[in-house]
């Protein structure tokens, strides 16, 4: 497999944005939404930058490129919102329906995952190309370690937000929405998604309009996912 191109020296690190997620963790409210999320990703980054201080990434400085691009997407979303601009529709569910008592928090984790899988992922795999002048297929290593990390931490959000047993009859409305979507389907999803937007690079028109759609795609099964459900 070819390797990418040396990696610039504005994503070198993971620092700034583990940085701004802990300035998020510590102000907002434990309950609000984004925050919920952010606790989740706060977490993979961690893992992440773990894992590649560890040498655990064939390909160190690609796996920062991809991480740090990965996440400038969501807090890029954040931004948006806190300046009054309109954020990617993926991400609308989940500031709008942040403060919803009707709402869990296991609803709110998934909706974010959903999100930045589903739609940043994606575009952060392409953005990484044209920055280190590689191909996706230079990336599909580190695309697949960040992917299993994911879902490693999914587990683990879903057992530490899962409601009690009692709550989990298979009647329950969260069953069903629990069953609805899956990481590891949205994962190839946004795999196949890369590469397509890879190839229409050079017809902006038409690659706009697929990410266009991608991005309400997404932000249609965020909603779902936020659905407020009776005690």
């Amino acid at each position: 497999m070819a390797h990418c191109e040396q990696v610039p020296a504005a994503v070198r690190t993971v620092d700034t944005v583990l940085a701004r997620m802990r300035v998020l963790d510590a102000t907002l409210p434990a309950r609000d939404g984004v925050a919920v999320f952010n606790r989740v990703y706060l977490t993979v980054t961690e893992a992440v930058d773990q894992h590649i201080d560890g040498g655990r990434f064939p390909d160190a400085g690609s796996a920062i490129a991809l991480d740090v691009r990965f996440a400038q997407r969501y807090l890029s979303a954040v931004d948006a919102l806190e300046d009054g601009r309109r954020p990617p529709a993926c991400w609308r569910p989940l500031f709008q329906f942040r403060r919803h008592p009707g709402v869990r928090p296991l609803q709110f984790a998934l909706a974010g995952i959903n999100a930045h899988i589903g739609h940043d992922l994606a575009l952060a795999v392409v953005d990484t190309c044209r920055t280190l002048g590689c191909e996706p297929v230079d990336l599909e290593d580190e695309f697949d370690r960040v992917g299993d990390l994911l879902v490693t931490l999914e587990e683990r959000v879903r057992e530490e937000l899962m409601p009690g047993p009692d709550l989990l009859q298979i009647a329950d409305p969260l069953t069903h929405l629990l069953g609805s979507w899956s990481l590891d389907r949205a994962r190839d999803a946004t795999w196949a998604a890369a590469r397509a937007l890879w190839a229409l690079r050079r017809l902006p028109d038409v690659a706009g309009e697929f990410t266009d759609r991608l991005d309400a795609a997404v932000g249609f099964a965020g909603r779902m996912l936020l659905t407020p459900l009776p005690d």
